[in-house]
């Protein structure tokens, strides 16, 4: 049996991101990062349930994911 894989916060965040800018549908960007389509639902929410937190004191952490993202892309 395979072991559950586990994405930190900041792999989520970049996953999501990712399907946001909509160059991509959900179900490439699930089959991209071996995900089922379901949980990046469920990321997407969590993620635009909590976009408040940006404007808290966790902003630079934020901008450290985008800016890690904006690097892999390039």
């Amino acid at each position: 049996m395979e072991k559950r894989r586990h994405f930190t916060p900041e792999e989520k965040a970049k996953i999501v991101i990712e399907v946001s800018r909509e160059e991509k549908t959900l179900n490439e960007i699930a089959a991209k990062y071996e995900i089922h389509p379901n949980q990046l639902s469920r990321w997407k929410t969590e993620f635009i349930n909590n976009a408040g937190r940006v404007f808290s004191k966790e902003t630079d952490e934020v901008e450290k994911v985008k800016q890690s993202y904006e690097k892999e892309r390039d």
